[in-house]
């Protein structure tokens, strides 16, 4: 299952996106106001929103000023959330998180919605920043 967030231009350099989205703790600031648990550590965090289960989300591969892959730690649920950060100028960028998750055809049905109000979250979340 494929979901991608519309396109945000922020008023920062693509290489600040890439700091403040590189330090997982800063994802606690572009959360959904109904979480729950946010815990992070050195490459992951922890969270959740009320109503759903706990995620865990850990670091799998950036690549300056342009990428971001954070993955699930969890087998049960594998998936990838990446931030493509493109450069408009020296002080704006343009963002775009894009959701790649292996889940069978019912549970898929069940949580795309879900999935995708958060990921338009995040990302509205992100412009503000």
């Amino acid at each position: 299952m494929n979901l991608e967030s519309p396109k945000v231009t922020v008023k920062k350099s693509s290489q600040e996106v890439f700091d403040f989205l590189s330090k997982v703790e800063n994802f606690e600031r572009i959360m959904p106001e109904n979480i729950d648990k946010f815990e992070a550590s050195e490459n992951s965090f922890l969270f959740a929103l009320k109503g759903m289960p706990e995620i865990k989300l850990q670091m799998k591969e950036t690549e300056a000023p342009k990428k971001i892959v954070l993955g699930s730690a969890s087998e049960k649920f594998p998936f990838n959330l990446t931030a493509d950060i493109e450069d408009n100028d020296d002080d704006s960028s343009d963002v775009q998180l894009l959701f790649d998750g292996e889940f069978n055809p019912m549970v898929a049905m069940m949580v795309k919605k879900p999935l995708q109000k958060f990921i338009d979250t995040l990302i509205g979340n992100i412009g503000q920043q």
